[in-house]
């Protein structure tokens, strides 16, 4: 038996896509958003965080692909952090702040409160 999944994908600051996340109904399970906000100006950035985290709160997993550490801190529960192609950690937003982030992109792990993987 096949599994249906909905899923909407936002990728480089296609504004108009998220209005795809107003549609009523059972709504999308998993949102992938890739550099939501890039090119886009600040009001536009705020709805985009807004109707991401509506989806959140709606139980929809979503995934945040972003350079915009502000942006990856304001919409994330847990944080992983790349470098050279891995996985270097998974941070936990409550443990995350600006210096452990940059410690594992720049691929330390040992100073960083990291998951383990």
């Amino acid at each position: 038996m096949a599994t249906r999944c909905s899923t909407i994908i936002i990728g480089n600051g296609l504004a108009e896509a998220i209005a795809g996340l107003r549609t009523p109904g059972s709504g999308p399970r998993v949102l992938l958003a890739s550099q939501p906000t890039r090119g886009v100006d600040i009001g536009a950035a705020e709805y985009i965080h807004e109707r991401i985290a509506e989806q959140r709160q709606r139980g929809t997993a979503s995934i945040v692909i972003s350079e915009d550490l502000d942006e990856v801190m304001a919409l994330s529960d847990r944080i992983a952090v790349m470098f050279d192609g891995q996985i270097m950690g998974i941070i936990e937003r409550d443990q995350a702040t600006r210096e452990s982030i940059g410690l594992l992109m720049t691929g330390e792990t040992q100073k960083a409160p990291v998951e383990a993987i």
